[in-house]
């Protein structure tokens, strides 16, 4: 099992709301680690990037007015399969079909307001966090309970 990476975006609705925190707990609660993180204000230019599968979609001005909208807070997010486990923890893109017991069933009601990005895959999580963050910017650590949130097989 590999240590992974994964771009983390608690969106312009979960800063508003006042979810930073929450967030940020869930995710250390479940073992995983925050490399890197910061509060910023996403410009039309790096939406284009970031979203770029999308930009000549028609929902694409909704999506980049949407994430340009106030801050979010980027982070990486680091552990074994850190991908998928954010993709579970963070559960349905609509908040409304979001199982309870992850952020969106929790938190959220909507299918465009849901709070949270998380890469979809390790080669879009490199490629996302490159948008927001500079080799510099990353601290990877081992943490003193490392031992006991995985069997070291599993790390």
């Amino acid at each position: 099992m590999a240590s992974e990476r994964t771009l983390i975006l608690v969106k312009p609705d979960g800063v508003q709301r006042k979810l930073i925190g929450t967030i940020i707990t869930r995710i250390e609660n479940k073992g995983l680690n925050v490399i890197a993180m910061k509060m910023l204000q996403v410009t039309p230019e790096m939406s284009k990037q970031h979203y770029e599968e999308h930009v000549e979609k028609p929902f694409y001005p909704e999506l980049e007015g949407f994430i340009t909208s106030a801050p979010v807070v980027a982070m990486i997010v680091e552990g074994p399969e850190a991908v998928s486990v954010m993709r579970t923890l963070i559960g349905a893109t609509n908040g409304r079909e979001a199982a309870p017991g992850t952020i969106r069933g929790d938190y959220g009601s909507s299918r465009q307001m849901n709070m949270i990005h998380g890469s979809d895959g390790v080669d879009a999580a490199a490629r996302e966090i490159g948008i927001y963050f500079s080799e510099g910017e990353i601290c990877s650590y081992d943490t003193a309970l490392g031992g006991w949130t995985c069997a070291a097989e599993e790390l």
